[in-house]
């Protein structure tokens, strides 16, 4: 699905956004008693921003619908579920829908497609422009049938009177090329979920024969007209300065056209969109991408570097961070926390969880193609936040942000990276600096060594028992880097640090603190967003409560539980992995762990049971089978929230497993698959999904829900094989061997 269409040609509109949120109506427009449900808030702002139902929705002489949305397709199947939306709202096949993403002429500015947030939030916004668009179409087609829109029916773009087939009109004929004139006011009644075809139904995904069949989809498959290529000489370690440079014998290398100064510490202009660690850049452009590698790699031969060690090497990371943080901040501190816990001095517990910095580590480095024309610019890009790439670009190139265009196209694998602006900038002052199209991708090298990272944190809890085994008070302490770079592109977020230490369990007691301190290392957003280091300690220290009362780990959490929903998903996944009540280590190497991500307004509920096995010998752990329950609310499409389920499983299972960024006191030292190993084949589990669907519910996220509670759960199981705890990440042989000895 996809889409050539310029905004000018109908209206200076955006795009859409799609999911759920729920405004009732049964199949014909004069339902008794529609019912509406609530809208979420960033899905109200859209509209709020962009009311014009054209800027949403057209639909042509053909009667096919084209869909505009904000949100992009990041590999997770939100092109097809958006789809489904659409089509079952305006009751056309799901076939005759097209959808344009992300770019930033023709489409809706609706920030991020992040956080899970495309179902819940865009969705809602799609639907509630589908059923504008259906009222406006019933209301043309009652005028055109002389029949009150009461009688009529639609199927299939097809609008008819009850009981009289042969008098019909098709959405096409109805509207076909011509603008709708009104605003999306969300008050049009939708689809009751009792009457859905289309959405809760495993459709296949759009996306996925041309990526089987090897069709160019990714950005890094892109060539346009008189495009050249290049790379990108950056300094050897962080903060090294470039002090001579023999570019000449570079120059006469085959293909090369230009060796171009490119970004040097105190470019007034760069230094405010562009955030890489500051350092001097040089860079090759050349005919071929071959040539352009060649050349980088000879250029590099020819410089010379003045470096200076800056960073804390990693063996010594958990003492820096505790060390000359910020000042602590609470962020909650209910009065009796110190009361409660001495009440519990017999039965209190206390540990220590570390988690390292983590890489996005896609399969496809960062990519864009940028053409700068005198009239304006066109970048090509997997970005997550195209309005804020056009931004940035616009300000690096001294332009309006009106004469820079972001086309959108899919990333092999981004999981956050798309959120910093870099390799766009990149391209396209080059473009500009050789007034022809140019095209940037990094090396892995590169990725791995200059891309940002989940941030580390240090996590402390304490908690009391009473003598019936409850958890009288919880204290928490977390030590958090933030994000390094010169100008942030987004500000700390003040509540980041915190999510999934605010438990889910009914813990009357509790204090939440914090200390900030600035990363040594380029810090970003990575799948999950602070929630999974949090998570992993929350859940790992649950289980060290449980084992401390003398309980079983999903009984002792069940006691603790009043959230119906929490309850379900932690007895459903129980339940199917044959999980069979213990006190302490059982030897059967099984872990538990359930997890909340976002708060009750738009929740999704995952528990995890991990299977393992211990290697007494080596420290080598094998996960060989999680159990997943998971509800997301309202499921658009079943088979895509399995996708989104397993592949989350598996990769949080390589970062419990595999996955820590490391460095000496200059460089990044994980630079390749090597050293920086993810899990392979050979080592992923067998992976058991659970899916519980509440249609009465409005849909939730699901790809980062479910990357929380495999950590804790997989820690869990350690123990319950061993008896001995890990509380750092990842679990590596060497750690795990140690906790053994």
């Amino acid at each position: 699905m996809s889409g050539d269409l310029s905004r000018r040609d109908f209206l200076a509109g955006g795009g859409a956004l799609v999911v759920a949120f729920t405004l009732a109506r049964d199949a014909g427009p004069a339902a008794a008693a529609a019912h509406r449900m609530k809208v979420p808030g960033e899905a109200l702002n859209h509209l709020k921003t962009t009311p014009a139902l054209d800027a949403w929705i057209r639909i042509d002489p053909e009667g096919t619908v084209t869909v505009f949305t904000g949100k992009v397709e990041l590999g997770t199947g939100v092109r097809t579920a958006l789809a489904q939306i659409v089509a079952e709202e305006l009751d056309v096949p799901l076939a005759r829908i097209r959808m344009v993403e992300g770019d930033t002429d023709r489409v809706p500015d609706q920030r991020f497609t992040a956080s899970s947030d495309t179902i819940n939030a865009g969705g809602a916004a799609l639907r509630a422009a589908a059923a504008e668009a259906r009222q406006a179409l019933l209301e043309l087609a009652a005028q055109r049938l002389d029949v009150p829109a009461a009688e009529l029916e639609v199927r299939d773009g097809v609008v008819s009177v009850r009981g009289q087939p042969g008098r019909r009109v098709t959405y096409g004929e109805l509207i076909g090329g011509r603008q709708f004139r009104r605003v999306v006011t969300g008050q049009a009644p939708t689809k009751p979920p009792r009457e859905y075809r289309i959405v809760g139904q495993p459709v296949p995904r759009v996306d996925i024969p041309g990526k089987a069949t090897g069709q160019p989809m990714f950005v890094h498959d892109l060539r346009v007209p008189g495009m050249v290529h290049a790379r990108i000489l950056r300094a050897p370690s962080f903060g090294a300065r470039l002090t001579a440079l023999d570019a000449g014998p570079v120059r006469a290398l085959p293909g090369v056209l230009a060796v171009v100064p490119f970004y040097f510490p105190g470019d007034p202009r760069l230094d405010k969109v562009y955030f890489l660690q500051p350092g001097d850049f040089v860079a090759v452009v050349a005919e071929r991408e071959e040539q352009a590698v060649a050349a980088v790699a000879a250029l590099r031969e020819r410089a010379v570097w003045q470096e200076t060690p800056t960073l804390v090497p990693v063996e010594e990371l958990w003492d820096w961070m505790l060390r000359d943080a910020a000042p602590e901040v609470t962020v909650r501190a209910d009065e009796l926390v110190d009361e409660r816990l001495e009440e519990a001095a017999v039965t209190r517990v206390r540990a220590v969880y570390r988690t390292p910095f983590q890489s996005h580590a896609p399969i496809g480095p960062p990519c864009a193609v940028a053409d700068v024309q005198p009239t304006g610019a066109t970048v090509w890009t997997a970005t997550q936040w195209p309005f804020l790439a056009r931004t940035r670009v616009a300000q690096a190139l001294g332009l309006p942000p009106e004469r820079v265009v972001i086309r959108f196209l899919e990333g092999s694998g981004v999981y956050g990276r798309g959120l910093d602006i870099d390799v766009e900038i990149e391209a396209a002052l080059l473009s500009q600096r050789l007034a022809r199209p140019v095209r940037v991708q990094w090396m892995r090298q590169e990725e791995f060594g200059w891309s940002p990272y989940r941030p580390p944190q240090v996590i402390e809890l304490e908690a009391g028992l009473d003598a019936q085994g409850f958890v009288l008070a919880l204290a928490a302490r977390v030590w958090h880097a933030t994000r390094n770079q010169p100008v942030a592109p987004f500000p700390v977020w003040p509540i980041g640090p915190y999510r999934n230490l605010n438990p889910l369990y009914a813990i009357a007691q509790q204090r939440l603190t914090t200390r900030l301190k600035a990363s040594p290392l380029r810090t970003g957003f990575l799948r999950g967003v602070y929630r999974p280091q949090n998570a992993f300690a929350m859940e790992a220290f649950m289980d060290e409560l449980a084992a401390a009362a003398k309980a079983d780990p999903v009984e002792f959490r069940l006691r603790h539980l009043t959230d119906a929903r929490a309850r379900a998903v932690l007895e459903t996944a129980a339940r199917r992995a044959g999980w069979r009540p213990h006190v302490g280590p059982s030897g059967r190497g099984m872990g538990v762990a359930v997890s909340l991500y976002h708060d009750p307004e738009a929740a999704s509920y995952v528990a995890h049971v991990a299977e393992v096995e211990v290697d007494r010998g080596t420290g080598q752990v094998r996960v060989t089978k999680v159990t997943v329950a998971h509800d997301c609310g309202l499921m658009i499409n079943p088979d895509g929230v399995r996708n989104q389920v397993e592949g989350g499983t598996i990769q949080a299972t390589s970062w419990a497993l595999k996955e820590r960024v490391t460095f000496d006191r200059a460089r990044v030292t994980s630079v390749d698959w090597a050293s920086y190993p993810i899990l392979t084949f050979p080592e992923v589990p067998e992976i058991d999904v659970v899916l519980l669907n509440r249609p009465e519910l409005t849909p939730k996220g699901a790809g980062e829900p479910v990357v929380l509670s495999v950590a804790p759960a997989i820690a869990n199981a350690i123990f319950d094989a061993t008896g001995r705890r890990v509380r750092e990440l990842p679990f590596t042989p060497e750690r795990v061997r140690a906790a053994l000895a």
